[in-house]
């Protein structure tokens, strides 16, 4: 019998910068939605953007957040692409390190805001592919609705701050671009209240 491959996917330090998002993902993967995959770099850089927006967020806070990603969620973290870095060509070779990782981790997605850096023509020659966030959520909430909703509850039921209605929680999804997403889990708005 073999087994079937899960759907992979490298998520861009852009996607990472939001708490909220970071939370929906590392939840749908730990609940095995997907295999969610970074590196030390994606973390170095989601990092220094989050103190850079939010000053006055501790170092220290943003360790924790980034140990807990690793630990919580299953073989996340790649490594060895680095030599691969230097042969590939993006529009913007800053994102070089994000496509090689995406490469060597066997992904099948980049998720990212920036699709724009990672064009369809340079993906497709490593099988791969750039979505925007809200297409990779709205795509998983299709196929896997009961368990995108309980993810969505266990993160709301132990998250103080999230706390507000459920109207106000997906009105903040909307506002980090998932539009579709939100849309999609107000048909479901009485089964995600905790």
């Amino acid at each position: 019998m073999t087994s079937r491959r899960r759907y992979t996917a490298l998520l861009d330090a852009n996607v990472l910068v939001p708490i909220r998002l970071t939370d929906l993902f590392v939840q749908l993967a730990v609940d095995d939605l997907f295999r969610a995959k970074w590196t030390q770099d994606i973390h170095d850089e989601w990092m220094r953007a989050v103190q850079r927006i939010h000053p006055d967020i501790q170092l220290e806070s943003l360790v924790k957040r980034r140990d807990q990603m690793n630990a919580k969620t299953r073989d996340a973290l790649i490594d060895g692409y680095e030599m691969m870095i230097d042969s590939l060509q993006l529009p913007d070779n800053n994102d070089r390190h994000v496509l090689a990782a995406a490469i060597v981790g066997g992904c099948d997605v980049i998720v990212t805001y920036n699709l724009k850096d990672f064009p369809k023509e340079i993906m497709s020659k490593f099988d791969l592919e750039a979505q925007h966030p809200d297409v990779f959520l709205a795509n998983h909430l299709d196929l896997f609705p009961g368990k995108f909703c309980a993810a969505v509850r266990k993160i709301r039921g132990r998250h103080v701050r999230m706390k507000g209605t459920i109207s106000e929680y997906l009105d903040s999804l909307t506002e980090i671009e998932l539009v579709a997403t939100a849309t999609s889990l107000r048909e479901y708005a009485n089964i995600l209240d905790v």
